[in-house]
């Protein structure tokens, strides 16, 4: 167990501070972001607030802005719990507080606005990295253990704030590493996770062995990536049982001999191809597993959850995404099963379209706009699975405009962990070049977004490649 019976040991005294402003509530709103991190975030608050006899309920927002946090004061609540936003707003939530409308409880990771809060939990604040080192579902479950009652142990939660940490792309290329750690050894002791060096290619769960290769775009494989056919033949020239009952066997079904087998095969295929030594030992890293779900689904598997779970955020389904998380697997895991259908359609079409039309290059960025043709909600996963193809210049940040409405762009910002290194941060960018134009954004340095008035595309861009100019030198 850690320091004070917190897993991140920084964080004990704001996580002991904002428990006991949420015990002393009569009632609690529950606002959390909507992706997979904002919904994971709800799952572990939500469950401990429950275990802690705190009435709740809980409502999600895609933003936070002066209209959505008006919304939230107006259900009339005396103190209101955000996760996984609340710090990057936090000048206009000071407002409402200073106005007598609620008492803010933010357990977040983002940047914070200039201005302060009394019960706030932000890595950020205590010198750790809220991009790699903690998510909000972590600083979720850095809450819910100050929050759990006498002889509760909430520790199961941590499964959970792992699949939200994964979910915000956290797991580099050495696994989560930083106050994610502790969380990991929490949830291992928990016996609620499993971790283990694998094969780092998505869809070891779910994919039959010739889409698992087929799909490993990142590793770049010549003649097996991005190559039905090729995958196929790589597969058969191995000495392994590929079929059982007439159907391709998964990476899940094989054992640690066979899995051994199609590792080394694969390895020396990309050595031999000339495959970036950096890239070859990127085939191999760290898997977590949810032993409590049931094997070869996709909530078995930490990255494919929180892939179904963005599936539901996207479409403005978070409630569904959060009974997934709280155990329902009928209906509410039925559904997110078709949204992820639709979700992966929706995707492969968005990809292929700016794969057809291509970019436009300004001297330190690259940007595409798709209007109408992507949904606002996926156009900066788009965009992120344009950074990993040959349809853009990886040595550049990629920008990604959709109709939000009528009077508003939405922008997403990609990047990549090497230029990062280098001094590229895209939540200023994103920050900084909206606001010039009377808009506001904000994320992380790998990835954010920006919501801007629809006429001042050109006046963005312009800021924008300034900005990321100054920072790359």
């Amino acid at each position: 167990m850690s320091v004070a019976g917190s897993p991140v040991p920084e964080l004990a005294a704001d996580a002991a501070a904002c428990a006991e402003r949420l015990r002393e509530a009569d009632r609690v709103l529950l606002a959390s972001h909507i992706d997979a991190d904002g919904i994971t975030s709800a799952a572990v608050a939500t469950s401990a607030l429950a275990r802690a006899g705190i009435d709740h309920e809980v409502v999600f927002e895609k933003q936070l802005d002066e209209a959505s946090v008006a919304g939230i004061a107006a259900r009339d609540y005396d103190t209101v719990l955000f996760t996984d936003f609340g710090s990057g707003q936090l000048d206009v939530i000071a407002a409402h507080e200073a106005a007598g409308d609620f008492t803010p409880v933010i357990a977040d990771h983002h940047q914070p606005a200039d201005a302060e809060t009394e019960f706030h939990l932000n890595p950020l604040l205590v010198g750790l990295d809220g991009s790699s080192e903690l998510s909000g579902a972590g600083a979720s479950y850095v809450l819910a253990r100050a929050l759990e009652p006498d002889g509760g142990d909430n520790r199961d939660l941590a499964a959970l704030a792992v699949v939200g940490a994964v979910g915000d792309m956290q797991d580099g290329d050495d696994g989560l590493t930083g106050a994610n750690e502790g969380i990991v050894a929490e949830a291992v002791e928990a016996g609620v996770l499993e971790t283990r060096t694998d094969l780092a290619l998505y869809g070891r769960q779910t994919r039959p062995l010739p889409k698992l290769l087929e799909y490993s775009t990142d590793a770049g494989i010549p003649g097996v990536s991005n190559d039905e056919a090729g995958a196929i033949s790589f597969l058969s020239g191995l000495d392994l049982q590929l079929k059982q009952g007439g159907d391709w066997r998964r990476w899940v079904d094989l054992d640690d001999e066979e899995r051994r087998t199609l590792v080394s095969a694969l390895m020396q295929r990309a050595v031999s191809s000339g495959v970036p030594a950096d890239r070859v030992n990127d085939l191999i890293g760290t898997s977590y597993t949810l032993v409590g779900e049931e094997r070869g689904t996709e909530l078995r598997d930490v990255s494919e959850f929180s892939t179904l779970l963005n599936a539901t955020a996207r479409y403005e389904r978070g409630d569904v995404g959060l009974a997934v998380c709280l155990g329902d697997r009928d209906d509410a895991l039925a559904e997110a099963r078709r949204l992820l259908r639709n979700h992966r359609r929706n995707l492969s079409e968005g990809l292929q379209w700016v794969k057809t039309e291509g970019v436009t290059h300004e001297d330190h960025l690259q940007w595409f706009d798709a209007g109408t043709r992507i949904r606002e909600t996926i156009v900066g996963i788009v965009a992120g699975m344009a950074v990993g193809s040959p349809a853009v210049d990886s040595s550049k940040p990629i920008v990604a405009f959709a109709e939000k409405n009528d009077e508003e762009l939405k922008v997403s910002a990609r990047g990549s962990h090497r230029l990062v290194r280098q001094g590229l941060d895209l939540s200023t960018v994103m920050r900084k070049a909206s606001r010039s134009v009377g808009g506001d954004g904000g994320g992380h340095d790998v990835a954010a977004g920006a919501t801007i008035p629809t006429g001042e595309r050109r006046g963005f861009l312009t800021a924008a490649d300034e900005l990321v100019g100054e920072q790359l030198g």
